[in-house]
């Protein structure tokens, strides 16, 4: 079964995006990133998935929505 990417909505000056992305390349697994400061839209687009939260980064797998990353 052919697995779906990985959406990160993130901030490159987050801490936890950038443990999020090394943690996905050290599982080897496929992911976009969007930068939420870049980019007004994807500003938007992750304050709709999330509930309003601005926090980062928040990242769809497998369909679900997650907030937060804490290093699992």
């Amino acid at each position: 079964m052919a697995h779906r990417p990985i959406i990160v909505y993130m901030k490159q000056s987050c801490p936890y995006s950038r443990a999020l992305r090394r943690k996905l390349q050290h599982d080897g697994l496929t992911f976009q990133e969007f930068d939420v400061l870049k980019d007004k839209d994807v500003y938007d687009e992750m304050m709709a998935l999330n509930g309003h939260k601005s926090e980062t980064p928040t990242w769809i797998q497998d369909g679900r929505v997650i907030v937060g990353f804490h290093g699992s």
